[in-house]
C-alpha cells in the first residue's frame, strides 16, 4: 500500500514517514513539501492514503484535498494541523477526511488509524478493483480519441458512434494558461478537476489535456441549465484556485462532432487575438493583499521576505509582488521598510529606549544597517532625529533648549 505525506515542515513529514516505516514496514511512503510535488507523485503512483497538512505554501491542504477527490475517489484522506480551530476540522470532515490529527501526532493514534484504513482499503479493492480498471480504460480511450479529433489528427477506422451518441449537442470550453517559465503541472491538475466537477454538476461531458498550456472541456448541459451560468461558475472557481494568468474561450452550440477540429481552430485563433487576463484572481487577489497588509502590520518586526509573505497568502512571489504594487503603489520591500522606519520614529520619542532595542523592535538585528536605512529615508541618523524631536518638543512648551 502506498502512503503520501504532504507537509511543508521537513521534521514533521520525515517524522511521520519514519514512524510508519517502524509500525508498517510493508507500506511504501512518499513525501512532498508542496501541493505541486504531491500532485506529481499522485499522477505517477497509485496512492491509497494521503496525510496532508492544512497550511502549505501555494495551495492549502483542504483545497488540495477538494480538487483531488474527483480524480482519486478511492483515496483515504487524513488532515494534519498545528491548529485546533473547529472550522478547519469541520471543513475537513465535510470534504470526507477520515480524521483530523493535531501536531505532534502520537504514534499510537497513527498506528491505529493506518491499520484501520489498511483493512478498509483491502476490502474496497476486492469489491471495486476490476470495475475501476474498466472505467479508467474507457475514460482514457474516450479522451485519447477526442484529443486526436480536436487536433485534426486521423483516428483511422475507429467507429466513434458509441462514443458520441450521448452528445448530440454540446459546447466546447478551452482554458489557456500563461505559465511563463514555470511548470504548470499543478495548474493542469486544478483545471482538469475543477472543470470536470462543474461539468458533472451542470450536465455531462469530459475534459482533455489539449497541449502544455491548454485544456479542452466538452459539455452537454442538463435541462434548465444556462450555459452562461456554467461559464461564469467556471471562471469564478478558476479565479479562486489559479495563481497564474489564464483565459477562458468557449464555442457556440454544436451538433456535429465532425466540426470539432474547425471549432477548436477558431477558438485558438480567437484566443490569439486577445490578451490573457492580467488579473486572474481579481476578487480573491485583492482579498489576499488585504490579508497580507494586515499580517505585515502585526508582524513587521519579523523576517518578512517576499517569498515568505507570498506563501502566507498562497500566491507565487512574482504574482504577489505585482498585485501588492497595484494595491499599495509601493514595492513590497519599500512598503515594509517604510512601515518599520515609521514605527522607529515613534519609538525614538521615548528617551528611555536604547537605539539597539529600537532597531530590534522594528526588525533590524544589525544596528549599522538600521542607521543606514533610517538616514537614507529621512536624511538624518536615528540619534540626530531624536535630538531634533527633543528640541521641537521643548520649543513647543516654551522651554529654550539647553546649550
Amino acid at each position: 500500500m502506498n502512503i503520501l505525506i504532504a507537509d511543508d515542515e521537513r521534521v514533521i513529514r520525515e517524522g511521520i514517514k519514519r514512524t510508519i516505516g517502524q509500525i508498517s514496514p510493508e507500506h511504501q511512503v512518499f513525501v512532498a513539501a508542496r501541493a505541486e510535488e504531491a500532485v506529481k507523485i499522485m499522477e505517477e503512483q497509485r496512492i491509497h492514503i494521503v496525510l496532508t497538512d492544512i497550511l502549505m505554501p501555494g495551495m492549502n491542504g483542504l483545497e488540495f484535498m477538494k480538487i483531488s477527490k474527483r480524480r482519486y475517489p478511492y483515496v483515504k484522506w487524513i488532515v494534519i494541523s498545528a491548529h485546533s480551530e473547529f472550522s478547519y476540522a469541520q471543513e475537513a470532515v465535510r470534504l470526507g477526511a477520515r480524521d483530523y490529527l493535531l501536531k505532534p501526532i502520537g504514534k499510537t493514534k497513527l498506528t491505529e488509524l493506518i491499520d484501520s484504513l489498511t483493512t478498509e482499503i483491502q476490502q474496497d479493492n476486492n469489491i471495486s478493483r476490476q470495475g475501476e480498471r474498466l472505467k479508467a480504460s474507457l475514460r482514457f480511450l474516450r479522451e485519447g480519441v477526442f484529443q486526436r479529433l480536436a487536433s485534426g489528427l486521423d483516428i483511422g477506422n475507429l467507429d466513434i458512434e458509441p462514443f458520441i451518441e450521448d452528445y448530440n449537442h454540446f459546447y466546447l470550453v478551452m482554458i489557456q494558461l500563461d505559465p511563463g517559465d514555470k511548470s504548470v503541472r499543478l495548474e493542469h491538475f486544478i483545471v482538469e478537476n475543477v472543470l470536470s466537477e462543474l461539468i458533472d454538476q451542470h450536465g455531462r461531458g469530459f475534459v482533455v489535456s489539449y497541449d502544455r498550456q491548454s485544456l479542452l472541456g466538452l459539455i452537454t448541459p442538463g435541462e434548465n441549465v444556462r450555459v452562461e451560468h456554467f461559464q461564469e461558475e467556471v471562471k469564478a472557481h478558476l479565479t479562486h484556485y489559479l495563481k497564474i494568468p489564464f483565459q477562458i474561450i468557449h464555442s457556440g452550440l454544436s451538433y456535429d462532432f465532425n466540426t470539432v477540429p474547425q471549432v477548436v481552430k477558431r477558438m485558438r485563433e480567437a484566443s490569439a487575438s486577445q490578451a490573457l487576463e492580467l488579473e486572474p484572481m481579481k476578487g480573491s487577489g485583492e482579498k489576499a493583499i488585504d490579508v497580507a497588509l494586515h499580517y505585515i502590520k502585526e508582524h513587521f518586526y519579523e523576517d518578512l521576505s517576499l517569498e515568505k509573505m507570498a506563501s502566507v497568502v498562497f500566491l507565487n512571489p512574482a504574482y504577489f509582488s505585482q498585485l501588492f504594487k497595484q494595491k499599495t503603489g509601493q514595492g513590497y520591500k519599500e512598503y515594509v521598510t517604510s512601515l518599520r522606519l515609521e514605527q522607529a520614529k515613534l519609538l525614538l520619542l521615548n528617551p528611555k529606549l536604547k537605539l539597539a532595542d529600537i532597531a530590534e523592535r522594528v526588525g533590524y538585528q544589525d544596528m549599522r544597517h538600521f542607521t543606514q536605512m533610517f538616514r537614507k529615508k529621512y536624511q538624518l541618523t536615528p540619534t540626530e532625529y531624536r535630538q531634533q524631536e527633543s528640541i521641537n518638543i521643548l520649543m513647543s512648551k516654551g522651554t529654550p533648549p539647553q546649550q
